[in-house]
């Protein structure tokens, strides 16, 4: 793959060499995979593949070559040991470990979950004041772990009357789920056992019947089914099922819970049905038939449904529709290009509206009578969503507002008066935050589009093209991603590395449009203007030649293995965490959970013009004989999203194929899923074995 062009006021790191500082440690040889000859039919020819027979897990060697890679990451880590312990111990010092969440009014009880030191999950818990919302214990998912090497709750659900608690869990990380309901007076679950089932939920209104989901053999949410209490599985009624493999099914109760509201959609398209909350058994009434590329959401705003739609809005608008006819929409808030509106939440008296503009979030109030305000924050780069807010009538609006130096900082405001209350900020111990600095930059990508870049750094810290620096991205799925605050970011800050993130097309952070030009057959924007970033920030003086990494997980896992192959002299070192990078193949591939939905998002190969584009960036399909970066995979046996033979795939053919003495490491967690460790402090262990490579990788080990 050629290397793209350079942007303006960049040139080329004189470090950029093949690390001849770099000797090997001394270690056991790597791994090496056997090659199984293999060949792909591909529309461009033939495509040979020894390393096919990783995709096969029961395959004793593929655990024994997944083991074999773990054994040799360990002992290249054991040199960093005393490292990762002290930013472990970086991390666990400065969380305050025993913690509460600010308390929710839900009904006649205040809901809260609370942490204990030494423990790794979650206590869920409520009261029937805020001060007392501990008093009871409803589900410990610590207890529920026990003995699981993995724990992942899916659905925590309480019903209407608040007497029931419909909760699932996955102890393999494979996002199947089984469900138990749970009694709230005696703390007891039921009989009920829900087998296989997905993660959202809807109760009926008389907390007699339960809506959930299952998944298909490709871990597709394909059917709805509704359970009545007291009753085996096997009774079950089926709702709704699926059959057309792009779209995924949802069920949700509006906040109103008067209605149950059933959806399908794909990358693009949504349809949805409704069912009276008091009359579960009824047959689901459709919203609006699915129109290929018409996206649509719907809430209850008490005498008429609100509505988000893309119909003849990009970034979408707001229409209303009657009760008796949720499909006739007449407009309330007017499209306005650039302007994306992401959510809207109903309540008895207003609305909300939560918004991407200019690549910053925003949340706008909108009352019955036609007036509005926004919320106001001083912090250009900032992160604000829209909080737990479950009951319709409230006055006032929950909120969560962080910044890459603000920690997540919980508000109440009411939405008439726009009286803010603090309720918490998340403690950070022994840190003095005013010591660190931030801004947003804007890179030019190839084509003149401008990229917005956010930075942080301690104070200590000169910005004179000296430093090391972290470049972190996604870009895909219109994700956007905010700036937030990170503990664990302080270990890399406090030794001098600067951290950037990077807002690449495919993500929806300038709108609709900014996605739709970074997927499909514009794929490779997301790349080169992660590139340009970097390109900029070298330019700019935040980061030294030739001392720059850059990290990514999933689809941004794809973004850096595609940017070190196009530009590999440019990076230090890469962290690809669960990374998609057998492109071609598993596009081609329809089996494997998520592929069929997915060709929305990246393009069918069927179609040899994108077969061919594809390839022209697949990681995988382009190693070269070349030197890389340091590299650090990772991956999860048991990730139904990202499927574990990926990354061994890429590893093992980079091992057979590229120069130079970088370390090249490759961890996979074979007791978890795509989001890799579940407990808090293996989460913490994991993080810090990442930090400690890059502060290793970019020489910067010691303590501002």
């Amino acid at each position: 793959m050629q290397a793209t062009g350079a942007g303006p006021g960049y040139s080329e790191p004189a470090a950029a060499t093949p690390y001849p500082d770099r000797v090997p440690p001394a270690l056991p040889p790597p791994p090496v995979a056997k090659r199984v000859p293999h060949v792909w039919k591909r529309a461009s020819g033939p495509v040979e593949d020894p390393w096919a027979w990783l995709r096969d897990r029961d395959d004793p060697d593929t655990i024994a070559y997944l083991e074999a890679e773990n054994a040799y990451a360990d002992a290249w880590f054991e040199r960093l040991a005393d490292l990762r312990e002290q930013i472990f111990g970086e991390i666990k010092s400065r969380t305050q470990e025993t913690d509460l969440s600010v308390p929710v009014q839900h009904g006649p009880w205040w809901y809260v979950s609370r942490t204990v030191e030494g423990l790794d999950y979650p206590i869920h818990c409520r009261g029937t004041t805020a001060e007392t919302a501990t008093e009871h214990v409803l589900l410990d998912q610590n207890a529920e772990a026990v003995g699981h090497a993995f724990f992942d709750l899916g659905a925590f659900d309480v019903s209407p009357d608040h007497r029931r608690l419909a909760w699932s869990a996955d102890v393999s990380g494979g996002e199947r789920f089984t469900m138990r309901i749970r009694d709230l007076d005696t703390g007891t679950d039921l009989d009920d056992v829900l087998e296989d089932t997905y993660y959202s939920t809807a109760w009926s209104a008389d907390s007699e019947h339960l809506f959930y989901t299952r998944p298909d053999a490709a871990v597709r949410p394909h059917q709805i089914w509704r359970h009545r209490i007291g009753t085996p599985q096997a009774d079950d009624v089926l709702v709704w099922q699926e059959d057309d493999e792009q779209f995924f099914l949802a069920v949700e109760l509006t906040r109103s819970e008067r209605y149950i509201v059933l959806s399908a959609g794909s990358s693009t398209t949504s349809e949805a049905r409704i069912v009276p909350a008091g009359e579960p058994s009824a047959e689901p009434v459709l919203v609006r038939a699915r129109e290929h590329e018409v996206e649509y959401t719907l809430d209850d705003w008490g005498d008429r449904f609100v509505v988000l739609t893309n119909l003849e809005a990009e970034d979408f608008r707001v229409v209303t529709a009657p009760l008796d006819a949720p499909g006739t929409w007449e407009e309330l808030v007017r499209h306005e290009r650039g302007r994306r509106i992401t959510q809207v939440e109903a309540f008895a008296g207003h609305l909300l509206l939560h918004e991407w503009a200019e690549a910053r979030e925003r949340i706008r109030v909108l009352f019955r009578d036609g007036g509005e305000r926004a919320l106001t924050f001083e912090d250009e780069v900032h992160s604000v969503g829209i909080g737990a807010n479950p009951d319709f009538a409230t006055g006032t609006v929950r909120f969560g507002y962080e910044s890459l130096v603000t920690p997540l900082t919980v508000f109440d405001e009411d939405v008439r008066s726009a009286e803010r209350t603090m309720r918490k900020q998340t403690p950070v111990l022994g840190v003095d935050l005013s010591r660190y600095r931030s801004a947003r930059t804007w890179a030019e990508a190839a084509d003149g589009q401008r990229v917005p870049v956010d930075v942080v750094w301690h104070e200590a810290t000169p910005i004179n093209a000296t430093a090391p620096l972290s470049l972190y991205a996604y870009g895909a799925y219109e994700s956007s991603l905010p700036p937030w605050f990170s503990i664990a970011r302080l270990s890399l800050l406090d030794r001098g590395v600067v951290w950037a993130l990077a807002h690449p097309r495919g993500g929806g952070e300038l709108g609709r449009r900014w996605y739709l030009d970074g997927k499909l057959g514009k794929k490779r924007n997301t790349f080169t203007d992660v590139i340009a970033a970097a390109e900029h920030l070298v330019a700019d003086g935040y980061v030294a030649p030739g001392r720059l990494s850059v990290r990514g997980g999933s689809a941004g896992g794809l973004m850096v293995g595609a940017v070190v192959t196009m530009r590999r002299a440019l990076f230090r070192a890469a962290i690809a965490e669960v990374p998609f990078v057998d492109v071609v193949t598993t596009m081609h591939d329809p089996t494997l959970p998520l592929t069929v939905i997915e060709w929305e998002e990246w393009g069918n190969p069927d179609d040899p013009e994108m077969e061919a584009y594809l390839a022209s960036y697949s990681p995988y399909d382009n190693v070269a004989a070349a030197p890389y970066p340091a590299l650090y995979v990772t991956s999860g046996l048991n990730d139904p999203r990202v499927s574990f033979h990926e990354p061994a795939k890429w590893v093992a053919k980079l091992r057979a194929t590229a120069t130079g003495h970088a370390p090249l490491l490759f961890r996979t967690e074979l007791v978890a899923g795509h989001g890799g460790p579940s407990g808090r402090y293996p989460a913490w262990r994991d993080e810090a074995r990442a930090l400690a490579f890059l502060l290793h990788e970019l020489g910067a080990a010691s303590t501002t």
